[in-house]
């Protein structure tokens, strides 16, 4: 799985999967991780980015990988993705919270403080 990992300048924790992880490495993963499933070219991904970053911002050492999806990608038919951006938040392997498409940074805020 090659990824590009590193703290943000905001102090997340952030990974973009180039080779998205399997499901049973998703559900291996302990404590919280958003994963957050786009497409670099989905103009809608890109319009939601700046809240995205904002609310993600708030949990400083929150694991969140951003996950390119699309055809034929596994991790996001097994989350039963559909649309973009759709942030799925897991907690101990089981997802606990999600949104999809969100429209503003309340919206964001309450699926990570479920999180918690």
């Amino acid at each position: 799985m090659k990824s590009a990992a590193g703290p943000t300048s905001r102090g997340l924790l952030r990974w973009d999967m180039t080779d998205e992880p399997t499901p049973a490495a998703v559900a291996a993963m302990p404590g919280v991780t958003v994963l957050e499933f786009g497409a670099s070219w989905c103009g809608i991904c890109q319009g939601a980015r700046p809240l995205i970053d904002r609310a993600l911002a708030e949990h400083p050492g929150l694991r969140h990988l951003w996950i390119e999806d699309g055809r034929g990608k596994r991790l996001g038919r097994s989350f039963g993705v559909k649309l973009w951006p759709t942030l799925v938040v897991v907690r101990d392997g089981q997802e606990v919270a999600r949104i999809v498409r969100p429209r503003d940074i309340d919206a964001v805020r309450a699926v990570l403080a479920q999180a918690r």
